[in-house]
Parts: structure tokens; sequence; C-alpha cells
């Protein structure tokens, strides 16, 4: 896979400045919610054909390296 960056955008005029997947308003934040609830993948992608499996990846990716930045700073 690419990395994140080129499927994340991230405007402070846009959903608050979260990052967002290739200029939608669908954000990080809403996919990791959306797993978090305990929606699968497959039913991410069929709620919003907008997705594909590589958005999905690169929330993921990004979340994960955020996480990773955090602990590091700790």
């Amino acid at each position: 896979m690419k990395h994140y960056s080129e499927r994340l955008t991230i405007d402070a005029q846009t959903r608050f400045g979260r990052p967002i997947i290739r200029g939608m308003r669908i954000s990080v934040y809403d996919i990791l919610g959306w797993f978090a609830s305990g929606m699968t993948t497959q039913e991410i992608l069929e709620d919003f054909p907008e997705l594909n499996s590589e958005d999905i990846q690169a929330a993921l990716s990004y979340a994960a390296d955020r996480e990773h930045k955090i602990l590091i700073a700790s």
C-alpha cells in the first residue's frame, strides 16, 4: 500500500482539522468509531460506497502511526 499521506487530507476548514479520506467529509475518527461500534470492513464499504479498502487501510495505518508517536513522546 502507498503511504497513508497519499490518501488523507488535513484541512483546518474541514471537519475541524481532523484527517479525512481523499478530501471527503469522512474522517479517520469516523472509521475508527465504526470499527469500535462493531462494524466490519465489509459493512463500512457497503454503507459508504465512496470508500474503498485502501481508504480503510490508510485510516488504520494513520491511527497506528499516531499511537506509536504518542507512546514514544511519553
